[in-house]
């Protein structure tokens, strides 16, 4: 198993990274860490290739630097091959507001990373996945695509943009056997949601949810909302009237506003 991941130093990501290695630990597994913390990524190799017997290429870059995940990309190819999935994870979250000037750099930030973030990932991997006649690239969005929610107007954005994006890849990438999975999370217990102080129905910790992802993308769904209670209040969301999801989210509870970087 070749396995590359973005956003692996933290939260989802470090839990897939450790659900790969458990669950491949004596098939020569291979694994790509991607994120922006050094020191948290060597962390995390010296753990996984000490637990779980595997072989870590670890690359502290930001997702925005395309130039820098080229670079990456073209190291674990050369050293590994084409690989089998790989999962653009990276993202951040940041309550915004449209009236504060100061809010237009963190949906700048929200949307170059968690959109263009994903393009930047994929792009460098597609013509060996192509060449090798197989492969899986595989998003991360989110629940909060379905619907703008208030306060969260860039991350809602960023996700929604993400979907679509994901959607239109998925079918570009049917003519060269390339497999697209969109993964939608609800609430998951990572330092991203930690810092909210309101009610998250359904939180699932990071590992039980590392689980499901890697069991999703095994079986090739093309989307999926994870956890399943949060797939039925997406499709609630879809087709609430938008006078009714005016009155109903006028009064939800906003993410704390946070700087970006």
């Amino acid at each position: 198993m070749k396995v590359f991941i973005t956003g692996a130093s933290s939260g989802i990501g470090e839990a897939l990274a450790h659900e790969y290695a458990k669950r491949y630990r004596n098939e020569n597994t291979k694994i790509g860490l991607v994120a922006r913390r050094s020191e948290h990524l060597q962390n995390l190799q010296n753990m996984l290739e000490e637990n779980y017997q595997v072989k870590c290429a670890i690359y502290p870059l930001d997702v925005r630097d395309n130039c820098a995940l080229a670079t990456a990309a073209t190291d674990f190819i050369q050293q590994y091959g084409s690989p089998d999935v790989v999962i653009a994870n990276a993202g951040v979250s940041s309550g915004t507001l449209t009236e504060h000037q100061q809010d237009i750099a963190a949906f700048q930030a929200v949307m170059d990373i968690n959109v263009l973030g994903l393009v930047h990932t994929f792009q460098p991997f597609i013509k060996a996945m192509r060449d090798a006649g197989k492969g899986q690239l595989v998003g991360i969005a989110s629940v909060a695509g379905v619907r703008g929610l208030p306060g969260a107007s860039a991350y809602s954005a960023s996700k929604a943009a993400a979907i679509a994006y994901l959607e239109s890849l998925r079918v570009e990438m049917l003519h060269h056997n390339i497999a697209v999975t969109t993964i939608a999370p609800g609430y998951i217990r990572t330092p991203m949601t930690d810092i909210n102080s309101y009610r998250m129905p359904f939180l699932m910790d990071a590992d039980i949810a590392a689980g499901k992802f890697v069991n999703v993308i095994e079986n090739k769904r093309r989307f999926v909302v994870i956890p399943w209670q949060m797939g039925w209040v997406a499709r609630l969301m879809r087709f609430i009237p938008p006078m009714l999801w005016d009155f109903l989210a006028k009064n939800a509870p906003h993410k704390s506003r946070i700087n970006v970087e």
